[in-house]
């Protein structure tokens, strides 16, 4: 099914389908494997090609791994200060196995720019005024390849569609959900502001635009079973958060593109020579390994049994002739490898890869045929450091406005003691960037000063609001900090 043959069925403006081509081009170097690059031909005549594979060192996935941990691991800490709300987002997001899919798709974040998290009610019992008596609140996860925008503004996309595949019967299934705004009338006609409004439709995958199916239709398919055709939010915020690595989009001559871009977008020819490189490397051992060139009366002894294994790779045949002047009965070759160049030269590029890619030189290495990151705590890399607060700014932004919409969203399903506006905290782990044990005692020594209270103290290092801190503190002997 080709989506935005769709799209043009039904009227519906999005990105221009050449910048999902660079997502899809992103997403196979992040797997390693690139058409016309890791699988090429090689001519041996004019009818005859031979297919080759070229080895990769992945480092597009490498890098993306790494910039996930630094971003978001196991000790990054979110503190609500409402206690009730507290423990019902930790609820939802602990169901939704955040802890484990938070992290994944920071890493596809990484590889292709974008990803989405769409909370949603499900299991809902209605009342008879059409309320929600209680739900379920659920969270759904969306890669860059099925998130397409339709409106947004300097940059921050306010409606879009995702796209959920399913297969049932063996036959594919495309849920499109499109989040968008629409004004609100009141009964006397008076303009209540916008509310978003989500509609869905289900299409069977077939050539060109696909078989739109009727909800009755859809209803009887069980992925599908109890899908609203229209829910009215009665929200003015959007019931999904976009997250982007925070790097500006030259992907496109239109600077207006809201989709963000992978780590590596602007560093494919750096990958590509690394790879051109470690595939010669790892040639230089198949090609240069020892041969030992023998006379053909040495293959058999007296009764004309073989000396040697036919399936030994070492021994080669040769006439009879060449060993005429030599008066050798076999002759050994060692080829000289060029190990210490290919090292040099993937060395080079790794600095540049991780320069370009905001983790500064001397991140990667390459030794005795593998990859080693580097293991010294980075306070020193200010490059690195840098570019991961950057990247914090979106994903702090991103985590709060998950969070009010998942109480939101409890507040619809009937949990009136939520509040919406409690404080949250993100506490990012920079354990692996600066030394905390360094900055944690030079925080003790300025409150010894003076210069830093209890209550800040604790907040930072407790990832608790100052209020919070300040009603935990221990009672102090006089003259006793610690």
């Amino acid at each position: 099914m080709n989506i935005f043959t769709y799209f043009k069925k039904k009227g519906i403006d999005t990105l221009d389908s050449s910048f999902y081509s660079k997502i899809a081009m992103w997403d196979s170097w992040y797997r390693s494997d690139v058409k016309k690059f890791h699988w090429y031909r090689v001519y041996r005549s004019a009818s005859n090609y031979t297919r080759c594979h070229r080895k990769s060192l992945g480092m597009a996935k490498k890098l993306c791994e790494d910039i996930s941990d630094l971003l978001l691991n196991e000790k990054v800490k979110i503190t609500i200060k409402d206690p009730v709300t507290e423990a019902f987002v930790k609820g939802v997001l602990e169901e939704a196995n955040f802890t484990v899919q938070g992290n994944e798709y920071q890493e596809r974040k990484a590889a292709c720019g974008t990803v989405a998290y769409v909370p949603y009610l499900t299991n809902m019992i209605i009342a008879k005024d059409g309320s929600v008596v209680s739900a379920d609140v659920k969270l759904d996860y969306v890669v860059a390849r099925n998130i397409f925008p339709t409106a947004w503004e300097r940059s921050r996309i306010t409606e879009c569609i995702f796209v959920f595949e399913k297969t049932y019967k063996r036959k594919k299934y495309a849920q499109f959900q499109h989040h968008k705004r629409e004004k609100m009338i009141g009964e006397d006609g008076a303009d209540l502001g916008f509310q978003y409004v989500i509609e869905n439709s289900v299409v069977l995958a077939s050539d060109g635009a696909g078989k739109e199916l009727a909800p009755a239709e859809w209803d009887e398919i069980p992925c599908f079973a109890g899908l609203a055709e229209r829910v009215e939010t009665g929200s003015a915020k959007p019931q999904f958060v976009i997250d982007r690595l925070n790097i500006v989009n030259n992907v496109d001559e239109d600077d207006t593109n809201p989709m963000g871009v992978s780590i590596f977008a602007n560093s494919v020819d750096v990958l590509a020579k690394l790879d051109l490189e470690y595939d010669s490397y790892s040639n230089e051992f198949t090609l240069g390994r020892k041969r030992i060139f023998v006379a053909p009366e040495m293959l058999t002894d007296a009764d004309g049994s073989q000396v040697f294994d036919p399936d030994d790779s070492v021994f080669y045949q040769l006439p009879e002739d060449f060993f005429k002047e030599s008066h050798e009965a076999m002759h050994e070759v060692n080829m000289s490898l060029r190990v210490q160049e290919h090292e040099q030269a993937i060395n080079n590029d790794l600095n540049l890869l991780s320069f370009k890619c905001g983790f500064g030189t001397q991140c990667y290495r390459f030794e005795k045929g593998a990859i080693v990151t580097a293991t010294q705590v980075i306070s020193e890399n200010s490059d690195m450091y840098r570019n991961v607060k950057k990247h914090e700014i979106i994903l702090n932004q991103a985590l709060i406005d998950l969070i009010r919409a998942i109480i939101r969203l409890g507040k619809t399903a009937g949990m009136t003691a939520l509040v919406e506006d409690t404080d949250i905290t993100i506490d990012f782990d920079d354990s692996i960037i600066v030394d905390k044990q360094t900055e944690r005692q030079e925080d003790r020594q300025d409150v010894a000063i003076g210069v830093m209270g209890l209550p800040e103290y604790r907040a930072k290092w407790y990832g608790e609001t100052e209020e919070a801190a300040a009603a935990r503190l221990p009672e102090q002997s006089p003259g006793v900090l610690f």
